[in-house]
């Protein structure tokens, strides 16, 4: 597997910081975010279930424009 680096939280020091990627070759974003506490988890639920191998992570508004260009990367993988 090879992760294209999208993009870190740009208001960190660059370490333990959300992070996003776009898998190409399975034409899929990976994020890596905070872990949701109880509360949000709790309101995620309403939804469904979480599954074991799932879970709700949270990223910053500020980080819009990476998701951005993640999903325009991971569009473009898709269209190949």
């Amino acid at each position: 597997m090879t992760l294209r680096f999208i993009a870190k939280d740009p208001n960190t020091d660059g370490a333990n910081c959300p992070t996003v990627w776009v898998d190409e070759d399975k034409d899929e974003i990976v994020f890596q975010g905070w872990k949701a506490d109880e509360a949000t988890e709790a309101e995620c639920l309403k939804a469904g279930p979480i599954p074991d191998s799932e879970g709700v992570v949270r990223l910053p508004a500020r980080m819009v424009a990476a998701i951005r260009e993640a999903c325009d990367a991971a569009e473009r993988s898709a269209v190949r």
